[in-house]
């Protein structure tokens, strides 16, 4: 496990347990047995996004609740803004898999996972993206998660995770402090592997990947509309605080 980042998404708090909601559409409950108990006394300072890749909400609903499957999420939101919990927030749902991020493992004890009904092909609807939204800032109030604390699936999996994707707009959650922005225009002119594994890794972006993988998570996340070899506005990375 890589060492030496600060905890992130953390707001200091003054006990574990979450605060009251915040006002929000309708949760409605379809639990999920693919669950267990958060590892080693960890609380969720993580909310990883994640997009479903199947044809319909009601696909991913069942997938997510089948226990031969062996996945879930603590929440699907469908195309049309409705929302599922599938899991309670204190319970460790199996949604993010293999990977860190910032140094941390066993991302599942310290998160909580969003599923979008999305294929992946195509935009996030308005009724979903609001739903997100409102269900965001519930999620960071109960817990003092900042925006920092707010990832895709492929932040902390580069290379074998891809969503949210590159159509997720992570621009619109970042206005309304719902997520990081990108980081300050580089003046460098000359970038080399080793100068952006350390930028990627100042973001958060530990999880050990190829150059080709890690740089595909970054620009999912800061540039999506980036293409080609590493540029030096790929060292672009807000670093983690």
């Amino acid at each position: 496990m890589a060492m030496g980042l600060p905890a992130i998404g953390i707001r200091p708090r003054s006990a574990a347990r979450p605060k009251a909601d915040v006002t929000g559409p309708e949760i409605r409950d379809h639990l999920s047995p693919n669950c267990g108990p958060r590892r080693d006394g960890l609380t969720p300072s993580l909310i990883v996004i994640h997009y479903t890749a199947m044809d319909s909400a009601a696909a991913a609903r069942d997938r997510l609740c089948d226990p031969e499957a062996e996945v879930s999420a603590h929440y699907l939101i469908a195309n049309n803004g409705e929302i599922l919990r599938l899991v309670p927030e204190d319970r460790r749902a199996w949604h993010a898999g293999a990977g860190e991020w910032a140094g941390q493992s066993d991302v599942n004890s310290r998160s909580i996972g969003i599923e979008l009904d999305n294929t992946g092909a195509h935009p996030f609807s308005e009724p979903q993206m609001r739903a997100l939204e409102t269900l965001l800032r519930q999620i960071m109030t109960r817990w003092n998660i900042a925006p920092e604390g707010v990832i895709g699936h492929s932040d902390m999996a580069p290379g074998r995770k891809c969503d949210p994707g590159p159509r997720f707009d992570w621009t619109r959650l970042a206005r309304q402090g719902l997520a990081r922005s990108a980081g300050p225009s580089a003046t460098a002119q000359d970038v080399t592997e080793n100068s952006f594994r350390t930028a990627a890794r100042a973001a958060g972006f530990t999880a050990d990947a190829p150059l080709n993988d890690l740089l595909a998570a970054t620009r999912l996340r800061f540039a999506p509309w980036r293409q080609g070899a590493l540029h030096p506005d790929d060292l672009n990375l807000p670093p983690l605080r």
